[in-house]
């Protein structure tokens, strides 16, 4: 969310404020890719998925510990599942323009994190660990043979291009008109989403053992590893290369391998080491995660940053060019996480 909310456009005006020209490197990780490859800005959205993953077995296991039986647990994960969805038409499908010409049903985030959220759901109520370890590598490799056995209507089987592959055409069939037009693909790619979740509640097994701290970070980097070569090879070696616009197995291990690196630092960082002063602005952005996720999509932050500071801008300007461009950047940050931090000392955190 730190990225989402301004951290991206930061670091990108520092860029542009130091370089004449920015390194090609630096702009590739700072968008996401045409069509193959895999950038740093790729990497949120699966973060936000395998996130909700690991935070799975301990609130599933603190609704058991309070006695809630499973028609309960279903009845909370169907709930959950509907408003993530709703939420997702409403920051990114045009459900508010209450307009049938400009709605788009499955089109954002949150409804990847609702789908992938259903289905690691559902299979944690009815399996045992070992199962769902199964569920995932099932997921990723029968998503794999749909993709390249299958015929798409007029290219034939195998075809993996960005306006001809199966997923598109499974959710041209499935959405027709209340596509978003983008290549972006959701029904079909929802298998996926699902096994991202999966590993990221897999880590969260693994924490929520009674193994010591040690132990656990070792298990997440040697995880992390093996996620990140296995999905290397499956791109590379195999040929099924890594593509986020339709969540390709290479890519969800590939990005499943560092988002289990980025724990495991994390968790050694605080939870092992006990350095977690510096966290503390992190904490105020994560603690009301998805309204702030929502809020940018309605609120225009950066234009009411301007407004405090956009003379100031002005005149960093005539002294350095893009020294303006990073003031309203960080002042918009800045702005953002105020108001958090005002929800934060409030105790005021959505949830749902």
């Amino acid at each position: 969310m730190f990225w989402i909310v301004g951290g991206n456009r930061c670091l990108r005006a520092v860029a542009d404020c130091i370089y004449a020209d920015i390194p090609a490197w630096l702009i590739y990780h700072l968008q996401h890719p045409d069509w193959i490859g895999f950038s740093a800005w790729d990497l949120v959205m699966p973060l936000f998925l395998f996130i909700v993953g690991v935070v799975m077995p301990f609130s599933f296991a603190r609704r058991i510990e309070r006695g809630e039986r499973r028609a309960q647990l279903y009845e909370k994960l169907i709930r959950r599942t509907l408003l993530l969805f709703v939420l997702g038409m409403a920051a990114q499908g045009h459900l508010l323009d209450f307009k049938i010409s400009t709605l788009h049903i499955f089109c954002n985030t949150l409804q990847a994190i609702a789908a992938g959220y259903l289905i690691a759901g559902v299979t944690m109520i009815n399996l045992p660990v070992l199962g769902q370890a199964m569920t995932c590598a099932t997921l990723l490799i029968t998503y794999w043979l749909l993709m390249i056995l299958v015929p798409v209507p007029g290219h034939g089987a195998g075809v993996i291009e960005p306006n001809a592959n199966l997923a598109l055409a499974v959710d041209e069939f499935v959405l027709g008109r209340f596509r978003d037009g983008t290549n972006y693909t959701w029904i079909l790619t929802s298998m996926g989403f699902g096994a991202t979740v999966l590993i990221g509640v897999l880590a969260g097994h693994g924490l929520r053992s009674g193994a010591r701290p040690s132990t656990k970070l070792q298990g997440l980097v040697v995880t992390g590893l093996l996620c990140l070569a296995t999905g290397w090879v499956w791109s590379e070696w195999i040929g099924f290369p890594m593509i986020k616009h339709i969540w390709t197995s290479s890519m969800a291990l590939w990005a499943g391998g560092w988002s289990l690196l980025l724990l495991a630092f994390f968790y050694g960082l605080i939870d092992v080491v006990r350095i977690d002063r510096w966290a503390f602005p992190l904490v105020v952005i994560g603690t009301n995660a998805i309204a702030i996720y929502l809020a940018v999509h309605f609120i225009p932050f950066r234009e009411i940053a301007k407004t405090f500071v956009g003379g100031l801008a002005r005149h960093c300007d005539s002294f350095c060019t893009d020294l303006g461009a990073v003031l309203v950047a960080f002042a918009t940050l800045l702005l953002v996480w105020m108001i958090l931090y005002h929800m934060y000392r409030r105790k005021i955190f959505l949830r749902i």
